[in-house]
Parts: structure tokens; sequence; C-alpha cells
């Protein structure tokens, strides 16, 4: 295996003691354990890599499960589900890749010892329909109560401490400025928040019914009862066998009528550093490329290597924007598919990577956006401008709207004793110090400026969507919408996960699937962040910020802490493109 520089000389010695997984004809039951989840994006330095060693990437196992439709020595799959922190779009991804496999002929079974221990259990139980069989532990139950969202509002803790908000929006939809402008949750939020979850919810039942061969009514009937218990839950066809982990694998054993080798999908023909890292890059040279470019985390200008340790990976304009044109000098990549997990940011670093996109496609390079969990505010804005747009029915996308101000702080400093004095020499030098609230002059100036940026917003949207501006508005206003209602509405062109995103790539780009190298630009090279850069050209470094809190637990702490805090201390939120800071389990990442 030939290593990019500069790994090669760090991990060459290691991997020379490191042996590919067999390809012999030995027969393989292909396992899937996701007690910690998938992960959507490969390490991108040494502490992410050593935090995420056994945490599968879900691209890396929707490859391999399409591969192993077609080798002969795999004889099944076997999942072990547990709590697994899944989004309902990754529990949708993964359940098409299942599909797919099952339809090969391939045996499949799922066993857990609980779908939610008296807790929502539902993206777990959801993933584990697609299997042949659904097992599971005679102490644990279903967990399928439906979805649920919360919302925090700091308007009254923030009058106690002397805090003046002042913040405006574009439109009533976009709600991010309710944590500090309200004390409780507006109708348009409420209804909002509530149709979101409605539809989440609808998906859900309607492919449970579908997979367990049960009337939506029933599982309708279940979501009252929830969490139903073991027992109950095979009179009800929720499950089809109790039994524990041992018993599940012995039964999965027998049903195969072999003995064979038990592997993770992600490690069945791929060598130890391929399993961490994804799919490894071949080298330069393959007739027919389709590139894929990441895109998740916050967006905001620069390179995107410069995060704050709690925030979590981060989307710089400026490599992202260099990835794209790679791509696009690059005469093999015949298509690109750009993968986005964002909740958006910065206005000006989403219309630069919304220019760029433009330019690869007027190259004759087609582009296809891929929605993960979360694509929304600017995370459409640079999925709006592709050839097509996928989402999965769960992915949370929308929110196309504006949002700016500041929290004055002086009087609360004043509280504590602490006293400011500001110093201006221009009439608008301080218009945003938090020391001051803003003149009148400075709230028009504000408010003009959001109009601006709301008309630009949708009138670009609309161009790329191919509908008219009022049409357009009336899906906006800072709105955010599931996937499926997305694609009823025309923000997005169909459903799908990553693998129909590809498959769409293919087309656009006339390349035959089976064929095909999935390229990723830039390669992931955990050490470049510490080589310097040739120039600005250059796409060695992260796209995504490092983050010493590693794949899960960043995103988590971006959204529901960082958006406080920013808040208490006057400081700039993330971006006037920025998604509000909600908590939906099993559809944000937690």
């Amino acid at each position: 295996m030939k290593l990019p520089s500069p790994l090669s000389s760090v991990l060459a010695p290691v991997l020379r003691r490191v042996p590919l997984a067999s390809h012999s004809t030995e027969q393989v039951l292909l396992e899937l354990d996701l007690g910690r989840g998938v992960a959507e994006n490969p390490p991108g330095s040494p502490i992410e890599a050593l935090r995420s060693l056994h945490t599968p990437l879900l691209r890396s196992i929707v490859d391999h499960l399409r591969k192993a439709e077609r080798d002969k020595d795999v004889v099944g799959l076997i999942a072990a589900i547990g709590d697994a922190p899944l989004t309902l779009a990754q529990s949708a991804e993964l359940r098409a890749a299942v599909a797919s496999f099952r339809a090969a002929g391939k045996a499949t079974l799922a066993w857990s010892p609980s779908f939610g221990e008296l807790g929502p259990g539902n993206t777990g139980y959801h993933l584990a329909t697609a299997f042949e069989e659904v097992w599971l532990q005679p102490s644990g139950a279903v967990g399928l109560v439906g979805f649920a969202g919360e919302a925090v509002f700091l308007r009254e803790a923030l009058d106690k401490i002397g805090v003046q908000p002042q913040l405006g929006q574009r439109h009533e939809y976009k709600t991010a400025a309710d944590l500090f402008m309200r004390s409780n949750m507006s109708e348009p939020h409420r209804e909002m928040i509530t149709r979101l979850l409605e539809s989440s919810t609808e998906t859900l039942v309607s492919d449970v019914a579908a997979d367990r061969g049960l009337e939506v009514a029933a599982v309708r009937a279940v979501l009252a009862d929830a969490p139903v218990h073991a027992a109950d839950a095979v009179t009800r066809g929720l499950v089809d066998t109790l039994g524990y982990r041992d018993q599940a694998y012995a039964a999965m054993r027998t049903r195969v009528g072999a003995d064979p080798t038990l592997r993770y999908v992600e490690r069945h023909g791929a060598s130890k550093l391929e399993s961490v890292l994804g799919p490894m890059t071949r080298m330069p040279g393959h007739k027919s490329v389709i590139g894929l470019i990441q895109a998740s985390g916050a967006i905001h200008l620069g390179r995107g290597d410069g995060g704050s340790p709690l925030s979590g990976s981060s989307v710089g304009s400026d490599a992202l924007c260099a990835a794209l044109r790679a791509a696009g000098r690059d005469e093999h990549v015949k298509a690109v598919v750009l993968r986005i997990d964002s909740p958006g940011g910065s206005y000006v670093a989403s219309d630069a990577i919304r220019r760029e996109i433009q330019v690869l496609r007027e190259g004759g390079t087609p582009v296809v956006a891929s929605m993960a969990s979360v694509a929304a505010s600017g995370g459409y804005f640079i999925a709006m401008p592709c050839d097509t747009i996928l989402a999965s029915p769960g992915t949370v996308t929308g929110s196309i709207g504006v949002l700016a101000g500041k929290n004055v702080l002086r009087e609360g400093l004043q509280r504590i004793g602490v006293n400011r004095e500001t110093v201006a020499v221009a009439p608008r030098a301080a218009m945003f110090s938090s020391n001051q609230p803003f003149s009148d002059d400075e709230l028009a100036v504000l408010e003009s400026w959001l109009d601006e940026v709301y008309a630009d917003f949708t009138a670009k949207a609309a161009a790329d969507r191919k509908m008219g501006v009022e049409e357009l508005r009336a899906v906006a206003k800072g709105r955010v919408w599931s996937g499926a209602d997305a694609a009823e509405r025309g923000l997005v062109d169909t459903l799908g996960g990553l693998e129909e995103a590809i498959a769409a790539a293919c087309r656009l780009g006339r390349v035959d699937r089976d064929k095909a190298e999935v390229r990723t630009i830039p390669r992931h090279r955990p050490l470049q962040g510490l080589m310097p850069r040739e120039s600005s050209e250059a796409v060695e470094a992260r796209i995504a910020s490092p983050t010493l809190l590693g794949v899960a637990e960043g995103p988590a702490l971006w959204r529901r802490v960082l958006p406080e805090l920013t808040g208490l201390f006057g400081t700039p939120y993330a971006g006037v493109l920025s998604l509000p800071p909600l908590r939906l389990p099993g559809l944000l990442p937690l």
C-alpha cells in the first residue's frame, strides 16, 4: 500500500506489521456494531484518530456493504445495535444499505439488549426493522415513543442580570433570536417544530409498518403505549425472537449453515488503517472518478483550521473552495458529490462557496448535494446551486432566513461592580459594542442590512431552484423543514442518502457506477495540518477544524452550549445564516 506523505513516514513501520483482511475462500459473517454510533467524517487530526478508533464511518459501512453484496464469501450480516446514538437520517442511509444487501440474497439479523431502556429507542429500532429478523433481550424493551424537541429561552434570566438583547431576524420562523428575546415559544416557532417532529414521526411509523408487515394504525398504537416490554413486543409483531446475544449469534451461525469468520463490516476487505480513515484514495490516473467533498460543521471564513476545542468541526470557506477548484482541475473527476452536514454560519463564507460551485459547474463538472443529518441556513445556501439535491426524509434543512444583533452587557456588569467605558472616533465605530445599545440610526442600518441579506438569500435560492421569488419566500421565512417536507416543496429534488447521491453523480458525469472510483477531496491526512502550505490553492489542509473533544461530542456542545455562552457574554453568534440551537434527539446529532 502506498501512503500519501507525510503519513507514510509515521505509519509505514506500523503498516508493515498490519496484514490486509483475508481474501481467501473463508466464509465471513459480517458484524455491525453501533455502540458508539457512526461518524460522518474521517478524523482530521491525530487526537481525533485516536478518539474515533472504534467509531465506524457511515460512508465506510455503506461502501463495504455494497461490495459485500457480490462477495460470494460473505454469508450474512448480524447487527448489535444497543443504544445506538444515530440520527434518523443516518438510520435511513444504513437501512437502504441493509435492504440492498438483503436483496442480494444474504441473511440478516439485528439484535439489541434494548431499544431504549425506559426511554427513546426510535432510531435504533428504525434501523433494526430493515433486517430480516429482529431479536431482543428478554429484559429489554422497544422504546418506540416518537420524537420530541426542546428549546431554551433566556430572556428572564438576562433581565435579572441586566443584559439587554438587541437582535433582528428575517422572518418569524428564524427563531435563533428567540433564545435571547423571548421567555417562551412563539406560535410560528411551535408550528415549525411541531411539523418537523410530525414529519419525522411519519417517516418512522411508515418505515416500521412496511418492514414489519403491520398496519400504520398498529404502529401508532405502539407510540401511545411505548416503551413496550419484550414479551409484549413479540405479541405486537415488533420483534421476532427474545434471546441474549450468544443465542442470537448462535442462531445466525446455524442459519447460514457454516462456521463463518466474524468480521466487522468496515474491516472486511480493508486494511486496519482504511477501517479507521475510510476507503484509501487511489493514485491519480483512474479514468472514472467521483469526487467526494465533505462540508461538516459551522461555516466560517478562512481555512478552517483554527477552531476552538469546544466548537467541534467547522467548514472553512477557503479550504472548501480550494477543494472545489482542485476537483475542477482534475481531468479524471467526472462529477462531485458535496456531502453537507452543517447548521450554517457565515453569510459571506456561504456565498463564496456557492460561487465556486457555480464555477465548477460552468467548467463542465456536475455537482450533487447530499444532505446528511442537517443542512440548514448556510448549509442550505451551499446546497442550492448544485445540479441536484438529495436529502434523507429525516434531514433537518431549510431555515432560509437571517439574524443579527448583540447583547448589551453594561447594566449587568455594573450590578457586579464592573464599569466599562467606550471611546469611538467615528459615528459607527462602536456600533456592535456590547457596552451600549443601538442608536436609532444604527438600528435602521441593522434592519436595512437584514432586509438586504434576506432578499439576496431568497433571490439566489429562487434562481438556483428555478422557482419564483414569491413561491420561494412562502417556504422561507427562516423555517426549518424535514427532508420529506422539503422535497414536497421543491427545496430538494429527491430523497436518498450518500450512495444514491453518488449514483446520481455517476449519471450526470456519464460514469458507470460499478467502475467509478469515489475519491475524497482533499485526501484526509491527520498530520497535514502541521505542515506549511504551498499556496492558497493547497487543498491538503482540513476543511473541518480539529477538536480536542472528538467526533461525537463537538457538534453537541456547539449547538447546545456555545450559543448560550456567546449570548451571555455578548459575543457574535456563529453567523447570520445559522440554525436555531434546538434540542431534537434523534434528528440532530447529540
